[in-house]
C-alpha cells in the first residue's frame, strides 16, 4: 500500500522468480539502471524510460550503494552476486550493469516477473 507520494517498491525478501532454464555460462546481458541511494528500503521500483529504477538504503559513499545494487539485483533475480557487475557509472546514479550467465530474454523475463508482482500494490 502506498501513501500516494512514492511509487511502491518490491522488498528483496520476496521469493525469487522461478527459473525455467539453467543459466548459460556464455550468455551476457547489460541493463541500464537509475539508482536512488539513501532510500528508506531496498527494492526494484520499476521502469524509468529504458532504465530500471532501483532504490537502495546504502549511502552513495565508498561504493556502498553499488554493492547494495548488486545485492538487490542478485536476490531479486535469483543470481549469484559474482555474476553481476557495474560496468559504467560507478559514481553516478545512472549505471550500466552486466549480467554474466544470463541472456537478454531471460533477464527481461525475470525483471517482468518482479514488476508484475508490483501491479496489485499500484491499484
Amino acid at each position: 500500500m502506498t501513501d500516494g507520494r512514492h511509487s511502491p517498491t518490491l522488498s528483496i525478501m520476496s521469493p525469487p522468480p522461478p527459473s525455467r532454464r539453467p543459466n548459460d555460462p556464455t550468455a551476457r546481458a547489460e541493463l541500464a539502471l537509475k539508482v536512488v541511494p539513501g532510500a528508506k528500503r531496498d527494492g526494484i521500483a520499476g521502469w524509468l524510460g529504458e532504465a530500471l529504477k532501483i532504490r537502495v538504503s546504502a549511502p552513495p559513499e565508498k561504493g556502498r550503494a553499488n554493492e547494495a545494487v548488486v545485492r538487490v539485483l542478485a536476490e531479486a533475480l535469483a543470481l549469484d552476486a559474482r555474476a553481476i557487475r557495474v560496468v559504467s557509472g560507478a559514481s553516478s546514479p545512472r549505471k550500466r550493469v552486466a549480467f554474466e550467465g544470463l541472456g537478454e530474454d531471460e533477464l527481461r523475463e525475470r525483471i517482468e516477473h518482479w514488476l508484475a508482482r508490483l501491479e496489485p500494490e499500484r491499484r
